[in-house]
């Protein structure tokens, strides 16, 4: 039977009161100097259903913001508007956190990108060993914001291709001083800012971490024994959740030879009360009593809930039937869909029925 509806009590003692998180999603929704305007806020607490609710990836630095639009929690100018979030996330019941992010080399918002060395012609340098302590201390500094803000934790973001990733990666870092090398020496990076965010944070607050433990949609190097390695480090450095980034949250490594569920590879290494998160391919119950199954402790829905915000209720009622793309504009307007979000979907091919290029 399933317990995707009952409360989990994280390893630091918060509780959701369900297990079923809004995963982060760029949304583009912010102001252009990162403070947050109401249609964000809008379509963050309108799926206040979920038992977790993320931001979309929030700027530590202003050297790592990737896109126009892009929340910000790297000054504190952008607390008023990160506090009164917290406070009306906090309203519907859920537990709101803020994704920490830097895009690195993916940064498209300023000039000179820092990732692991240089490529100069496209702009990128390489990170110095006073750039690395200087993003540990971003990410630390971003921490307590949202803890000042109210929010009731922090994702840091690993995944899917930004700062850590590129760090992570084999094919992507050659580094051959400390922040390179074996798996320890790629993730010492991630390690140091999640074990200063973990130091600098109250009793309570909630600390996670997202990665993606495979390559899915582009070819990083990324293999499941180095990120079993690296969930193992998480859960020693103190995180109270990890979050697989995948294609399909049941499924096995696409590119490796074996059927066990990449959720389920990741689950076993950790201790129990370091909970996972797995988002990918999670439309029905069915979708996430499969992902159950495979290891997930909490299922993380990305697209499907931009058309069910009230997923958690709906799916588990009975007759629940998701409602698959391409979806009518209007139909996403009905659930807190701002006219510049719904721009921003129509880049992606089949989501939308107008067929109406993106401004």
């Amino acid at each position: 039977m399933s317990t995707l509806l009952e409360p989990l009590t994280l390893r630091c003692g918060a509780v959701l009161p369900n297990r079923t998180a809004l995963a982060p999603m760029t949304n583009k929704q912010s102001n252009a100097d990162g403070t947050l305007h109401d249609d964000e806020l809008r379509w963050l607490v309108r799926r206040g259903a979920f038992g977790l609710v993320s931001t979309c990836a929030a700027a530590v630095s202003e050297d790592g913001r990737a896109w126009d639009g892009q929340l910000g929690i790297y000054g504190d100018q952008h607390l008023p508007g990160l506090t009164r979030l917290a406070a009306a996330l906090r309203e519907t019941g859920t537990q709101p956190i803020v994704q920490l992010h830097h895009g690195g080399d993916k940064a498209a918002l300023v000039e000179h990108k820092l990732s692991t060395v240089d490529r100069e012609a496209d702009g990128v340098r390489g990170a110095t060993a006073g750039d690395l302590a200087r993003l540990v201390d971003d990410f630390t500094a971003a921490a307590r914001r949202a803890a000042r803000a109210g929010f009731a934790g922090v994702e840091v973001h690993g995944a899917n291709g930004y700062l850590f990733t590129q760090f992570l990666s084999p094919l992507d870092n050659p580094r051959t001083d400390a922040y390179g090398g074996d798996v320890a020496g790629r993730a010492r990076l991630l390690r140091e800012a999640v074990q200063s965010v973990r130091a600098a944070t109250p009793p309570g607050f909630i600390v996670g971490v997202r990665i993606s433990p495979v390559d899915a949609w582009s070819a990083r190097g990324l293999v499941l024994s180095d990120s079993i390695e690296v969930a193992r480090w998480m859960a020693d450095d103190g995180v109270d959740f990890v979050h697989l980034s995948l294609l399909d949250a049941s499924g096995p490594p696409p590119n490796e030879d074996s059927d066990v569920p990449v959720s389920r590879s990741i689950r076993d290494v950790l201790p129990p009360e370091v909970a996972l998160l797995s988002a990918g391919g999670i439309w029905s119950r069915a979708d996430a009593e499969r992902a159950e199954a495979a290891g997930v402790d909490v299922v993380a829905l990305g697209r499907s809930a931009i058309i069910h915000p009230d997923w958690p209720r709906e799916a588990f009622a009975g007759g629940f039937s998701p409602a698959m793309p391409p979806w009518e504009p209007d139909a996403l307007r009905a659930v807190a869909v701002s006219e510049t979000l719904v721009d921003y979907l129509r880049r992606f091919p089949g989501l939308l029925t107008d067929g109406r290029p993106a401004r």
